[in-house]
């Protein structure tokens, strides 16, 4: 079954930074849910994550990537690095189908299975249907506004939903200072 269901979008700005996604589930050509929650707060709020794929992959990397975050002090991009490796090589983890993206007020991570720990040069990262889309609308309202990481973010995700038939505008946004 072919699976596509979302957008993440994160951004960094002036010492904030910012994650959504739009609610958006889709199976082959039919929406099946429309207000779904792909952002969550973990770590004691301290951290946001997002994800793209498969959910109950997404749930259960999340879960691993939060024990990673107990075990290394919330060290995020430690954290991250140890699921990556993890997720890569265990037997079981290694069919999981999702992509994450975690960030705490000092950094942004784009998390695979393949391994990639990638923190982006500009602040930006956009994962699933719409990633590449709102990418592009999040580095030209960073470039030519004054707006805030989370303002970029509403937007981006506006926009993208009125390209990517896999993205909606039922946007939930979280946000660090």
């Amino acid at each position: 079954m072919e699976v596509h269901s979302t957008t993440i979008l994160g951004v960094r700005r002036d010492g904030r930074v910012a994650v959504g996604g739009d609610g958006q589930v889709t199976v082959r050509d039919a929406i099946v849910k429309g207000d779904a929650r792909k952002i969550r707060k973990i770590y004691n709020g301290q951290v946001i994550a997002g994800f793209a794929g498969a959910v109950a992959d997404a749930f259960a990397l999340l879960e691993k990537f939060e024990d990673k975050l107990n075990e290394h002090s919330g060290n995020i991009l430690r954290g991250a690095t140890e699921l990556a490796r993890e997720w890569r090589t265990d037997r079981v983890l290694r069919r999981l189908e999702s992509l994450l993206v975690v960030a705490d007020k000092s950094i942004i991570l784009l998390v695979s299975g393949t391994g990639d720990v990638i923190e982006p040069s500009d602040g930006i990262v956009g994962i699933g249907s719409g990633g590449s889309y709102a990418v592009a609308a999040a580095r030209a309202l960073l470039r030519h506004t004054d707006m805030t990481a989370r303002e970029i973010v509403e937007e981006a995700l506006k926009i993208t939903s009125e390209i990517c038939v896999y993205t909606n505008d039922k946007i939930i946004v979280e946000e660090l200072p």
